[in-house]
């Protein structure tokens, strides 16, 4: 009596037999890196900053008890934005780090950035603490830059900052922050002022370089686009003419005639005028009898 196998067969022999071969398992799908999100968290975050950093400085009159120590609202309303101002620091930081810019956050960064800023001037012109041409100024110089950096974007082309766009926003941060202080202490406001100057004149040369470079790269997308018709064109009127000679060789060897090139200019004026004149005899309406 023979003795029985003491290894039982695998499931490779067993799948090399005749039976068919067993499914593979499927491959672990990697893990997902939750380090991805936190700069765009940060990014919401600082838009969810805006409407509380609004709330806190249009109140006149109004602060919290700390410690028995009264807070005002403008002193909030500072920490809010600087803390707003962090998180800019802070996602641009973590992204460049570990290498996670994602679209969404290019997309919502700046964003954020202007719903701050611009919220932050608006209350202070509110507050009579600024004068409402100068925040006009900028704001108008931001609605243009980011109509602009949409037409870049559809024609397919982008603008890089430049560092007067990025002296421009730290000018626009301090400036806040000397507003801000200006209003419980009066001897702040010539230099907040002063700030406010030298952001007016960073956002309108940041913003006439930035048109400077979105005209040049449009001038030279437009020239290439059109250079690219042109070509298209020739090249489709090439193979018309070879068409039209194809036919003409086949037409003058059924005639028993010899194939002229030059002749082919004069039976491509003659074709053309059949077909016009085919055309208006189409387009004429029938005769009433």
């Amino acid at each position: 009596m023979p003795e029985p196998n003491a290894n039982p067969p695998s499931i490779a022999s067993a799948s090399s037999g005749g039976g068919a071969p067993l499914p593979a398992d499927p491959p672990p799908s990697p893990p997902t890196d939750r380090r991805a999100q936190i700069p765009n968290l940060l990014t919401i975050l600082r838009i969810f900053f805006v409407p509380l950093l609004v709330a806190l400085l249009v109140q006149d009159s109004w602060g919290v008890s700390v410690w028995g120590r009264k807070v005002s609202n403008e002193a909030i309303a500072l920490a809010v934005f600087l803390a707003a101002g962090l998180t800019d620091l802070l996602d641009g930081y973590l992204a460049r780090r570990w290498q996670k810019i994602t679209t969404v956050g290019t997309l919502l960064d700046p964003i954020a950035d202007k719903l701050l800023i611009s919220a932050a001037l608006i209350a202070l012109v509110q507050r009579q603490v600024v004068p409402a041409w100068m925040v006009i100024v900028v704001l108008g110089r931001e609605f243009a830059v980011t109509g602009l950096r949409s037409i870049a974007a559809a024609e397919g082309f982008t603008i890089q900052a430049s560092e007067l766009g990025k002296w421009k926003m730290v000018s626009q941060i301090l400036a806040v922050v000397l507003l801000i202080l200006s209003i419980h202490h009066g001897w702040l406001h010539i230099w907040a002022l002063a700030m406010m100057w030298a952001m007016v004149g960073f956002a309108l040369l940041a913003g006439t370089q930035y048109f400077l470079r979105f005209w040049g790269q449009l001038d030279a997308s437009v020239k290439q686009r059109r250079r690219r018709e042109l070509l298209l064109l020739e090249t489709e009127t090439q193979r018309r003419q070879v068409r039209l000679a194809r036919i003409a060789r086949q037409r003058s060897r059924a005639a028993g005639k010899p194939f002229r090139l030059p002749g082919l200019h004069a039976w491509t004026r003659n074709v053309e005028r059949d077909s016009l004149a085919g055309k208006q005899e189409q387009q004429q309406p029938p005769a009433t009898s």
